[in-house]
């Protein structure tokens, strides 16, 4: 028999998750199955949500994942969709209490279909404004895309590293992403040979 994973999120210390808990608590009772509950304190702005990643992990065919609220899982519909596709594609069912969305009723299939949809426009939407905005500042003589970095900057970063600093510690430093660390080194090693 499938057991529900319960997961329950607030940006902040301040807020509790007792509303979300007793709901979720409510709707196993209800299904009379077992409640396997994760939770964390953590804007969802944040990349990597450990709580949701160990939830959607023990997630497996027959549970059903439940929410309390859409918001408290996912920013964009586009997200939604990516995560409750996943767990489709493990034969899990998702469930949000608080918004009627159930994917174990025909209506909530449906509205599963609709969102596929929504996340499809979503990402149209976001490709047309970045084309747009692209297009708008060539027009003004502007080029897209991050500014190239100084020759300075690229000496410092590989004499950083030859000093033995981590590609974590140089990128944070430079406000620049490890891939660009390690692109500087290897460009570094082609103009040195």
């Amino acid at each position: 028999m499938g057991r529900i994973i319960g997961y329950g999120r607030v940006s902040t210390d301040e807020q509790n998750l007792d509303m979300q808990f007793l709901a979720i608590e409510r709707y196993a009772k209800e299904k009379g199955m077992e409640l396997i509950m994760y939770s964390e304190k953590i804007s969802s702005r944040q990349k990597e949500r450990e709580q949701l990643v160990h939830a959607l992990k023990a997630a497996t065919s027959g549970d059903i994942f439940v929410i309390y609220k859409l918001d408290r899982l996912a920013r964009s519909t586009k997200e939604l969709y990516e995560l409750t596709d996943q767990l489709r594609e493990k034969g899990v069912e998702f469930v949000s209490i608080n918004d009627s969305f159930d994917t174990t009723t025909p209506t909530g299939r449906a509205m599963f279909g609709m969102l596929a949809v929504f996340a499809e426009f979503e990402r149209d939407i976001i490709r047309q404004r970045t084309k747009s905005g692209l297009e708008a500042a060539k027009k003004r003589g502007k080029l897209g895309g991050r500014p190239k970095l100084e020759d300075k900057t690229k000496r410092q970063v590989k004499a950083l590293y030859t000093a033995g600093e981590s590609a974590t510690d140089i990128a944070k430093e430079f406000n620049i992403g490890r891939s660009t660390v390690y692109k500087i080194l290897n460009e570094s090693k082609k103009n040195d040979h």
